[in-house]
């Protein structure tokens, strides 16, 4: 592996090594540059993974942590903030590309040019994105058989020019029984596109099914995450080094406005300077628009790339809400992966429903020991004594959740910014989250979630219970916040993720989606990143740079 030496300049630097950055990162290494990518987490085998929920979700090992990286939260402008951990990403290379549940939809064409199909949304940014899905899918389907991904077309997918590499993965207990419920109720239930090979490919092997996906390294690499498919690749190539420990203070910039590179603190906390000759920011929907405002200079006095004053805004969560059903015969639904059925039925906004939005629902058990047993059972349930271990026996192996993934509209309100008193344990300004749902979004949640419980009533649920409240005060899904157009005013990089204020500077991660899709954006997230690393390769293959 290469390793550059501190003093010396790299072609580019990349900020993050998750799903856009791992991929970034191959790319341009087997373009023929030199890259270096800074990763604020380690680095972990395969064989590091461990089955402990009380590690990684109580005691956030590999997340961002509240203690030593604390963020503000208010639910909307006109509330005070409150100390609370208001977005999760993950901390280590790879990033969420290693942890996450792995669903992998493609967007839709009209996901694109919803603005214009449908009209604008009153108190919303809605625009269409600059370019079209015709354009994306070619790297769409790059993702795809680059990445590993298991799956076959269904009745709403979108068009696509070759299939999935590997089959869809087995239908689980709670995928037939969703199956069942769906189809009683004249729907179209379709395996889901999961980023987990169901076989083996190249040279990793196929899915184990132990159940451990969502939040959760996969020690058997099934998982298509950038650890262990194109970061290892990238590597190979002699021209990237993975730098760890690495937590990113600030991109600087010489008198003509050009980045120089970042500046850093070490696993030590020792700052350090990175030379490159360009930066790549691959940080996510919430890091990335914090490191721009943290980037303030004479030349940029609002934030590094900020002359439209958007850096941070238009943050969109993704709507999302599960729904729970208890039945009659054992599922066993905590075996396998989280995800084998779902429908698309209600992806595109109905105008006869009254309000903007779809989205897709899919079968799934959240049934990890300590999270049944802390939030599982249904509403009123005991949670201790004889009772409560009773129920515990009982559900457990009949339970089944039912998850809404839905639009999230971009408003200008909610937005990402920094703190300007408290600090975190590096001494940098505090993440400051503003997040309050659009009350379409609101809407198509609600009227999913009713979706999904008749889906499990028809399907036999003895009892079925849906959450309270649909208002979401954490997000998991950071898009937005450094949104892509043409117009140098209402956006802040171009089609080709190049910065309009800066030359050398790009920016690809969720941050730069126009629109959040419908709840699933990381197969997106990927494809744009495959896309952008061709064009950026080309600039600089011709001194565009």
């Amino acid at each position: 592996m290469r390793r550059f030496r501190q003093d010396e300049t790299v072609d580019f630097l990349i900020v993050g090594s998750g799903a856009a950055g791992g991929v970034m990162a191959q790319e341009l290494a087997q373009a023929g540059f030199t890259v270096l990518v800074l990763e604020q987490g380690p680095r972990l085998e395969a064989a590091d993974f461990e089955h402990d929920e009380y590690k990684y979700f109580w005691q956030s090992s590999l997340n961002n942590r509240s203690d030593l990286q604390p963020t503000m939260f208010r639910a909307g402008p006109d509330e005070d903030f409150r100390r609370q951990q208001a977005v999760v990403y993950h901390r280590l290379v790879g990033g969420g590309s290693v942890m996450f549940t792995s669903n992998y939809w493609r967007f839709k064409p009209i996901d694109f040019n919803e603005a214009s199909a449908m009209g604008t949304v009153p108190g919303t940014g809605l625009v269409d994105w600059p370019i079209t899905y015709e354009e994306l899918e070619p790297y769409y389907t790059k993702a795809e058989w680059d990445l590993g991904v298991s799956g076959t077309p269904g009745p709403f997918d979108p068009p696509r020019s070759r299939g999935y590499p590997t089959p869809p993965l087995p239908v689980k207990s709670g995928g037939v029984v969703f199956e069942r419920g769906a189809r009683a109720l004249g729907l179209n239930p379709q395996p889901a596109p999961m980023a987990i090979i169901s076989q083996a490919y190249k040279g990793r092997p196929g899915c184990l099914h132990c159940g451990y996906c969502s939040g959760f390294g996969c020690e058997h690499r099934a998982k298509s995450s950038t650890l262990f498919t194109t970061i290892p690749v990238a590597e190979a190539t002699g021209r990237c080094e993975i730098r760890t420990g690495a937590y990113v203070r600030k991109v600087e910039i010489d008198r003509a406005g050009r980045t120089t590179g970042a500046v850093y603190f070490d696993q030590d906390k020792v700052e350090r300077f990175q030379a490159a000759r360009a930066v790549v920011l691959c940080a996510n929907g919430a890091e990335t628009p914090r490191l721009l405002l943290m980037s303030k200079s004479n030349q940029f006095a609002d934030g590094l790339a900020n002359s439209s004053g958007l850096v941070g805004k238009y943050l969109q969560f993704n709507g999302n809400a599960s729904t729970s059903g208890v039945f009659e015969r054992e599922m066993n639904n905590w075996k396998s992966v989280m995800v084998t059925r779902m429908i698309w039925d209600y992806y595109d906004t109905d105008p006869r429903r009254g309000f903007y939005g779809g989205g897709g629902i899919d079968s799934r058990f959240w049934g990890f020991p300590l999270f049944f047993a802390t939030g599982g059972l249904p509403p009123g349930s005991p949670t201790w004594g004889h009772e409560f271990k009773r129920l515990l026996r009982h559900n457990y192996p009949r339970s089944m959740n039912a998850d809404v993934h839905t639009t999230s509209l971009p408003v200008e309100s909610n937005r990402i910014d920094l703190d300007p008193e408290g600090v975190d344990d590096w001494g940098l300004p505090m993440m400051r989250v503003t997040y309050k749902d659009h009350d379409d979004d609101l809407a198509i949640m609600k009227f999913l979630v009713d979706k999904a419980v008749e889906i499990m009533d028809a399907a036999g649920a003895v009892e079925t219970w849906k959450p309270e409240s649909l208002q979401q005060f954490v997000g998991y899904h950071l898009l937005g916040t450094c949104r892509m157009g043409n117009d140098a005013t209402s956006s802040i990089v171009d089609k080709y993720h190049r910065t309009h204020d800066v030359r050398n500077l790009f920016i690809c991660d969720g941050s730069s989606l126009v629109t959040g899709g419908r709840g699933q954006p990381t197969c997106t997230i990927q494809a744009l990143a495959y896309r952008a690393s061709e064009h950026i390769a080309r600039f600089a293959r011709r001194s565009e740079i």
